[in-house]
């Protein structure tokens, strides 16, 4: 959520800002500074009523001491009607003050300034490319093939347990599956990242703090006889391990991974995009958040970048890195990296991981906040990146390591299979 000192003191930039994302922004905080202009006089209203009530409660303490009996039941009778006053006055302005927070949530995070205007994919930018396409002397098959062929994956099984996009994993392909979990966070905790295992399922307010709602709520699934969601990605747990925190002071820096299954019901996904691996609505990830300094979140950014690409080398992949434009970045970001991998055997990129720093957007949702030298309290920045999701990685090392005879296991992966070859 954005912060109502910005739209007050920045009202022309951040319209100007979030017309990258071709979102019109000026009806909405022109109700906002209305609402909020409303709510700071009823405030100041409430500040006055209350304070007169403050000051007689007082002179009627007194007047009891002086056995002045009458005058202070007289004072009493006064205050009758300024306590009514105040209780209006409360709810007025718990009203506003609401109305306000469910106008800020319908804006996105204003792009940072390196994003260009764009509609969709096809605006996105590549700022980064590694490796080259990999060549056969044979014909290529797809993933679903080769898991088919060497018994990895069973996807008509999963259909028949749960349904599409619910996969069940079997020899070989659990334990290659167990294998990259394993990989990807030895190499995070190499790279300083505490490792949590978080909840699978979220309160309202988590998802609300990550900004997951009511931004995409038809995108979780929901537990309604326990009010909860399953969680889209690890970040919403991991964040929200710091909603409603003040940092003592402005020397942190705070990096978390955790690996959990997510699950998203990606309404309306059909056709060739989403055969085998391509999309599921449960499937493995490994996730890295980090709670830093507004000065640290660009250099905290690249560094998370640098982590990302140097596990896609390690795997031996051929990997494109794009700069998201504002159209398509996602609502809660000021900036995202994608990257993708090159799927050999569909001959198109599938992409595995995003990169993103959300500066104050979420913190000013989880009231994240750290104390600065002059002791006053600031909203930190947070990031998050996947470290790498699994479902696509699997795809790439399948199809772009194959051979006649099976699959390449990478020389990295070979301590966590047990095994080199498929």
């Amino acid at each position: 959520m954005l912060e109502i000192q910005r739209i007050r003191n920045e009202k022309e930039s951040v319209i100007e800002g979030l017309k990258k994302r071709h979102f019109d922004a000026s009806s909405i905080v022109e109700e906002v500074l209305r609402t909020d202009e409303l709510w700071r006089t009823k405030k100041s209203e409430l500040e006055v009523v209350s304070s007169q009530l403050n000051q007689i409660a007082k002179e009627i303490g007194a007047l009891f001491q002086q056995g002045k009996q009458e005058e202070a039941n007289q004072a009493k009778e006064k205050t009758a009607t300024l306590k009514v006053q105040e209780t209006e006055l409360k709810v007025e302005v718990d009203e506003l003050d609401k109305a306000i927070t469910d106008l800020m949530y319908q804006l996105p995070n204003v792009p940072n300034e390196l994003v260009k205007a764009g509609r969709n994919e096809n605006d996105n930018e590549t700022v980064e490319e590694h490796g080259s396409e990999p060549v056969f002397n044979f014909k290529a098959l797809p993933h679903w093939d080769i898991a088919d062929k060497f018994q990895l994956i069973d996807f008509e099984l999963g259909v028949k347990v749960t349904g599409a996009g619910f996969p069940i994993y079997r020899g070989k392909g659990a334990k290659l599956q167990r294998a990259l979990i394993t990989f990807f966070l030895d190499e995070a905790e190499k790279a300083g990242y505490e490792e949590h295992i978080p909840p699978l399922v979220v309160n309202e307010a988590s998802g609300y703090g990550t900004g997951q709602l009511p931004d995409k709520e038809g995108q979780m699934y929901y537990v309604g006889e326990d009010d909860l969601y399953l969680i889209p990605t690890a970040e919403v747990p991991l964040t929200n391990m710091y909603r409603d925190v003040l940092l003592p002071s402005e020397d942190f820096s705070i990096k978390v991974a955790g690996y959990t299954p997510c699950f998203r019901r990606e309404a309306g996904s059909y056709g060739k995009d989403v055969r085998g691996l391509n999309r599921l609505h449960q499937f493995d990830k490994v996730e890295i958040v980090r709670i830093e300094h507004p000065r640290n979140s660009e250099k905290a950014l690249e560094e998370m970048k640098d982590h990302i690409k140097g596990l896609l080398e390690k795997l031996g992949l051929q990997y494109r890195i794009l700069r998201l434009c504002g159209g398509d970045t996602g609502f809660a970001s000021a900036m995202t990296y994608d990257f993708e991998v090159y799927s050999a055997a569909q001959d198109k990129w599938l992409e595995v991981s995003s990169v993103s720093r959300f500066d104050t957007f979420q913190s000013t949702r989880l009231k994240l906040r750290y104390k600065n030298v002059d002791k006053k309290s600031q909203l930190c920045h947070t990031l998050n990146g996947s470290a790498l999701a699994l479902p696509r990685i699997v795809a790439a090392l399948l199809e772009n390591h194959q051979t006649e005879e099976g699959v390449n296991i990478p020389e990295v992966l070979h301590k966590y299979t047990g095994f080199t070859t498929i």
